[in-house]
């Protein structure tokens, strides 16, 4: 009900307000499995892929917003529900493989999953090294990858900062990568790079960022 009133009235909105720059959304199929990989310089990738996607796109969401304390916890929670947001908890060592399990699921559910491959927020502005959960999911669930390329909204929604700024959005789909057919090929790790660093390379052509060979949490930590 919440996710229904928000496309009809909220969406409209912030489309009209910041004027996104869109293209490529024919590749987006408006059912069916997808997995659609963006880059993610900001929070706000999660407002400016959907709205412009044509159809609701799921994301993970850390298990904390899913059980809060109080009043003000019970209706986050309920929001991120009705929203379609997927609780994972992030402490559970096989937290990993339990978010490639339920992805798969929601996949053959006929879902549209959004997932930001770098693994974390870009710290410099860079595109990232692509995590491989990316890749297991895509042979695993033989579903569609379209690739994401975000621009601008860095600037709409600042790290550390709570005010949104109207600042020039562009949000650029590419047609989708197909690795159906080949679940049996999970088990090489080499095969697992191959197929993140193809879903890399389309993201980053959308997103025009420049590449550095590192992932992304290892530049927040100063490894």
């Amino acid at each position: 009900m919440l996710y229904r009133a928000a496309e009809l009235f909220v969406s409209p909105l912030i489309r009209a307000y910041f004027r996104p720059q869109v293209s490529g959304q024919q590749y987006v199929p408006r059912t069916g499995p997808a997995i659609l990989a963006a880059n993610h310089l900001s929070a706000a990738d999660e407002v400016f892929t959907p709205i412009t996607a044509g159809r609701q796109v799921l994301y993970f969401a850390k298990a904390e917003y899913f059980n809060g304390p109080g009043l003000r916890g019970r209706i986050t929670a309920w929001s991120f529900r009705e929203f379609g947001h997927v609780p994972v908890d992030r402490d559970n060592p096989r937290a990993a493989a339990n978010t490639i399990d339920v992805g798969v699921e929601l996949l053959a559910q006929q879902k549209a999953l959004g997932i930001y491959p770098e693994g974390t927020r870009s710290p410099d502005g860079r595109l990232h090294k692509f995590r491989t959960g990316v890749a297991r999911l895509a042979l695993r669930s033989g579903a569609p990858v379209i690739p994401v390329g975000l621009i601008g909204t860095d600037k709409v929604l600042i790290e550390g900062d709570r005010h949104w700024y109207r600042q020039p959005v562009e949000v650029h789909y590419g047609p989708a990568l197909d690795f159906s057919g080949r679940a049996e090929e999970e088990r090489s790790s080499r095969v697992l790079r191959e197929v993140a660093e193809t879903i890399r390379e389309a993201v980053q052509k959308l997103s025009g960022q420049d590449y550095v060979d590192t992932y992304g949490s290892a530049v927040k930590s100063g490894e």
